[in-house]
């Protein structure tokens, strides 16, 4: 076998330093996007922020401040090539890349605390449940070993709040974390002390052991304060819905409920009363922690979106971020350096690193300004789209619209319309969605008209609601239904379509 040489040219396509950025940028939304272009300026001391454009930037329109942003980005001097040029590869040495996670929303009075003038609500911090359950744990008087075990317990629960593991599974992480040798009846007894602790229901291994811990903590809360007969009833009427979830659980969860009457001999109002006890439960004790730090978070538009005489109006939030320049002190001091008739080795490394920093601080600029621009390009290419919606806030009346559809009439590629659309919200007179809604399949009618997919969601989710709940429709006669006015479904979409509403079957939907 001989050896020997040969030229090959081929085409690669490689993305670029700059569009690996953008790339990044383009993921960011208005929330944290101030937070980035701060840990911008603190890298770079040749990156500032245009106080005096920031000013103007409220009586102005997105497209008037990028121009200006462009002109004076247009306007820096060229920095002269020598030896000491960086390539694009150098400069990306330079700049933000790190896929980590963002820090919190800031306002832009950090980045110039003189302006107080648009102060934001803060958000509230509230403990998460392994926090609410180690302070709890904190306050028991337990042994060493049974407090290491009450750990462990704790940090396998699941974000519901459930021990999905076994317990013999427990034993064994002991055995190999903490070299603990223990027996399941010693955890089952740290479990029980764990599932008197709040919220109600913690570490239930099932559904129904969650539900059992809730009514009996009720149970044994009301047990002696009956101060008249409705209370009185009300006890009855929990030990009535204890005894339901130990022995007739299956039949609870299957709707079956003519055999727990039978079985319990009591009436429709009666069981009423007990179905009651259970439904007011909370199926997922852990979770209501991630609801209550989630009603303490807010959504902030990345646009705006206003009706003005029959006419739409598209903003670009302010926050997208703050106008910046490159710094005068580092222009004059690459201008005295390269004054200087001779440079020493000091010198020159001084006139590398200048050139770097700019160089670093217009890739940046440009970066920001191109984000700023594909986003009010993608936006305003959906607006056009979904110019109905936009105008009456009716779902029906949502197009169909693929990601494709938006690449085309932009130009973009369909990658960089799914990082626009996957990340940002438009604030509308109708409520605020992400931008990923107004995207859906078609469906074609029985007149050859194609509909979005939303429409039919809609509609079907409107027949479900006025269905007689006595007597739920069927997904074969939510077909008929919907067949009947044009819509030309199959049952097996239906039945899709309503599992993708997180709306049960006809037989779980049934109410006495």
């Amino acid at each position: 076998m001989s050896l020997g040489q040969s030229l090959q040219q081929r085409q690669l396509q490689r993305l670029s330093p700059q569009q690996i950025q953008l790339m990044k940028l383009l993921q960011i939304p208005s929330a944290q996007i101030e937070q980035r272009v701060k840990e911008e300026l603190e890298e770079n001391p040749a990156l500032e922020v245009n106080v005096d454009l920031l000013d103007a930037e409220m009586d102005k329109s997105s497209d008037e401040i990028n121009d200006d942003l462009l002109s004076d980005l247009g306007d820096e001097e060229e920095v002269p090539v020598d030896e000491y040029e960086m390539s694009n590869e150098e400069l990306g040495d330079y700049n933000y890349d790190d896929d980590g996670d963002i820090a919190d929303y800031k306002t832009k009075d950090d980045y110039y605390p003189e302006l107080d003038n648009d102060k934001v609500i803060p958000i509230k911090a509230e403990a998460s449940l392994h926090e609410l359950l180690m302070d709890q744990l904190s306050m028991l008087a337990l042994e060493d070993s049974s407090y290491k075990i009450a750990e462990q317990i704790i940090g396998s629960l699941d974000d519901d709040g459930y021990l999905r593991r076994a317990l013999r599974s427990i034993a064994d992480d002991l055995a190999f974390k903490q070299s603990m040798w223990v027996e399941e009846k010693q955890i089952e007894t740290v479990l029980k002390k764990i599932q008197s602790f709040d919220p109600a229901g913690i570490a239930a291994r099932d559904l129904q052991e969650c539900l059992l811990l809730q009514l009996k903590r009720k149970e044994e809360e009301n047990a002696n304060a009956f101060h008249d007969a409705k209370e009185l009833a009300s006890f009855e009427n929990r030990k009535l819905a204890i005894l339901v979830i130990e022995k007739y659980f299956e039949e609870f969860t299957r709707k079956h409920y003519d055999k727990i009457q039978k079985s319990l001999h009591i009436d429709d109002a009666g069981l009423k009363e007990v179905l009651h006890q259970i439904l007011a439960l909370n199926p997922k004790p852990g979770a209501e922690t991630s609801r209550l730090n989630e009603a303490e978070m807010y959504i902030i538009p990345d646009f705006t979106v206003i009706i003005n005489n029959t006419k739409l109006e598209l903003t670009l939030n302010s926050r997208n971020a703050p106008p910046l320049m490159i710094s005068d002190d580092y222009k004059m001091m690459l201008k005295e350096y390269e004054g200087g008739k001779k440079q020493d080795k000091a010198q020159k490394e001084a006139v590398f690193f200048i050139k770097q920093k700019i160089d670093s601080a217009k890739w940046f600029i440009e970066m920001i300004l191109q984000r700023q621009q594909t986003l009010l390009l993608t936006m305003n290419a959906i607006l056009v789209h979904q110019d109905s919606f936009f105008m009456s806030g009716d779902t029906t009346q949502l197009r169909p619209m693929i990601l494709k559809d938006i690449a085309e009439k932009t130009g973009l590629d369909v990658s960089t319309v799914s990082r626009v659309a996957n990340s940002k919200y438009v604030q509308t007179e109708f409520g605020t969605f992400l931008l990923k809604y107004f995207f859906s399949e078609s469906l074609t009618t029985d007149s050859g008209e194609e509909v979005s997919t939303k429409e039919v969601k809609a509609i079907l989710q409107e027949l479900i609601q006025q269905e007689d709940k006595h007597k739920p429709l069927s997904d074969d006669e939510l077909t008929e239904q919907l067949q009947e006015k044009g819509y030309n479904i199959a049952r097996r979409t239906v039945a899709k379509y309503r599992e993708l509403l997180n709306i049960s079957v006809a037989r779980l939907r049934k109410e006495l």
